[in-house]
């Protein structure tokens, strides 16, 4: 069984998140985590559960969500996941940063491209890959069928979606990833955000304005 921890991390707010099973093998997802204090909280819970990282999973490539990735990529000696559509999204991000003040790297660990319908493993557990573009071009979900949860970065939040107005981004086509792949997955299905509370696929279906104001049919 899939346990989820969720860690707030950065100026941006961003919701880095460890998942782990019974086995104690774990993957962090969206590796935001930037301060020393931040990256010494998640080598605490990792230590005090006695859990071990085997991957680095991304959703998306923007700042807030790769700035931890080196540090721990390199600490635990494990290799990053992502969609290869978001590589530039890294590569700007670092740029970015820069300018802002923020000393993120490029990763130079091994990166893993993923695609749509594509399984990642950990442990006795399995995640599968959901194409979840439009907040990014490359934006994919986590999808665990059995425990009905997904890890959706940016694509959607509790009464709300992620922004479209940054390179790759495109306002139908982040619509059309939640009407046509998201939804279809179930009401019960319980989605975790890259910011914020996670919340239900059903409670946005019924109450979210960017959602329910569109057709199935999109």
């Amino acid at each position: 069984m899939i346990t989820v921890k969720t860690f707030i991390c950065n100026p941006f707010q961003e919701n880095t998140y460890i998942l782990y099973d019974e086995t104690g093998e774990c993957v962090i997802v969206d590796a935001g985590c930037y301060t020393p204090d931040e990256q010494e909280s998640i080598d605490s819970f990792i230590a005090g559960n006695n859990l071990r990282p085997v991957k680095l999973l991304n959703t998306h490539g923007h700042i807030d969500h790769i700035a931890g990735i080196e540090y721990l990529s390199k600490k635990y000696k494990i290799e990053l996941y992502m969609h290869a559509d978001d590589v530039d999204n890294i590569n700007r991000s670092v740029a970015m940063g820069a300018a802002w003040g923020f000393n993120i790297q490029v990763p130079s660990c091994e990166v893993n491209f993923v695609e749509e319908n594509d399984n990642v493993t950990f442990g006795n557990s399995t995640l599968k890959v959901i194409a979840l573009p439009g907040h990014t071009k490359g934006g994919v979900g986590y999808y665990n069928a059995e425990q009905k949860i997904i890890m959706v970065g940016d694509t959607l939040f509790r009464g709300s979606i992620g922004r479209t107005d940054l390179p790759g981004g495109d306002y139908e086509t982040i619509i059309r990833s939640i009407i046509k792949n998201l939804l279809p997955l179930g009401d019960e299905v319980r989605y975790y955000s890259g910011h914020g509370e996670s919340s239900t696929l059903g409670h946005e279906r019924r109450y979210n304005p960017f959602v329910n104001e569109h057709p199935f049919e999109l």
